[in-house]
């Protein structure tokens, strides 16, 4: 199935993510214009041939043109730019996005969207420790998993349309998932794994540590090097969500450390037990 016909591809944010997509879609034929706000990014993208048109400001003739448009934006900013930008929209354009967190994303779009348009909400879980589309590498797909997030207003073309995407990015694995559901796995896969990495670096303020670690506390913590604006974001937006399973994680070192205490050998091999068991399965071959 043919992803899009006109082949007028808009992305509307060119960082990391953004500049990836561009230069995953640019590499099969599709013309990639862009918007962003920082005119560096822009000069950067037409430069490098990432993009063929760009602005840094919301031009209507490049959204008025977009067959298909990309929001690589924060959550807070993607129902904002639709609501400003949808009268520039082509009758018929698809709309997608990047962003960490759905349930209160999707809904407010899907009440605000003009009729002749569909947003179907995607998370690409890829990424890198560093920002910007000087570092956008759309090798980073590969071997990734992508997740369509339709609600119950997306037609079962849209879907077919977003996963298709996802196929043509290079992802590996694609997933659908509920809004609900997208942000309850979320909460546990994605941030409170950087909960995790974050607290192991600021639970010690030694300022040799950097001597003594070995490979599992620096792949341990490798996600420590966040963007605070964004995470920030994310898990005010995901609070519910990520409280739970925060609270679950510390039930489950509660329980380790009883055992330890206790020097509950049984126990705690067990636990060892379970936990490699359920890791094996993303052991890549």
């Amino acid at each position: 199935m043919e992803w899009i016909s006109e082949k007028n591809v808009l992305i509307v944010g060119l960082g990391l993510m953004g500049g990836s997509y561009a230069r995953a879609l640019k590499r099969i034929g599709y013309h990639i214009h862009a918007i962003d706000a920082n005119p560096e990014s822009i000069e950067f993208g037409l430069a490098k041939g990432i993009i063929s048109k760009g602005a840094s400001y919301d031009d209507p003739e490049l959204i008025g043109a977009a067959d298909c448009i990309i929001l690589a934006l924060y959550p807070t900013k993607v129902v904002k730019w639709i609501s400003d930008n949808q009268k520039h929209f082509k009758s018929g354009v698809m709309i997608t996005d990047v962003t960490g967190v759905k349930s209160p994303v999707v809904y407010d779009i899907q009440k605000i969207l003009r009729p002749d348009a569909e947003f179907i909400a995607a998370h690409p879980m890829a990424g890198r420790e560093v920002y910007g589309v000087k570092n956008s590498d759309d090798k980073i797909f590969r071997d990734a998993n992508f997740i369509v997030v339709p609600t119950e207003a997306n037609s079962g073309e849209a879907i077919r349309w977003c996963e298709n995407l996802g196929g043509l990015l290079g992802f590996n694995r694609i997933s659908v998932l509920s809004p609900e559901e997208h942000d309850s796995m979320i909460a546990y896969v994605s941030q409170l794994t950087h909960c995790i990495a974050v607290a192991l670096m600021t639970c010690d303020d030694d300022e040799n540590l950097v001597n003594y670690t070995g490979d599992s506390f620096r792949d341990l913590t490798r996600i420590a090097n966040i963007n605070e604006n964004m995470w920030s974001e994310l898990f005010f937006l995901n609070k519910d969500a990520l409280l739970k399973r925060m609270n679950d994680f510390m039930d489950e070192m509660g329980e380790l450390k009883r055992m330890i205490e206790e020097e509950d050998e049984a126990g705690i091999k067990e636990k060892m037990r379970l936990s490699t068991k359920r890791r094996a399965g993303f052991n890549k071959e």
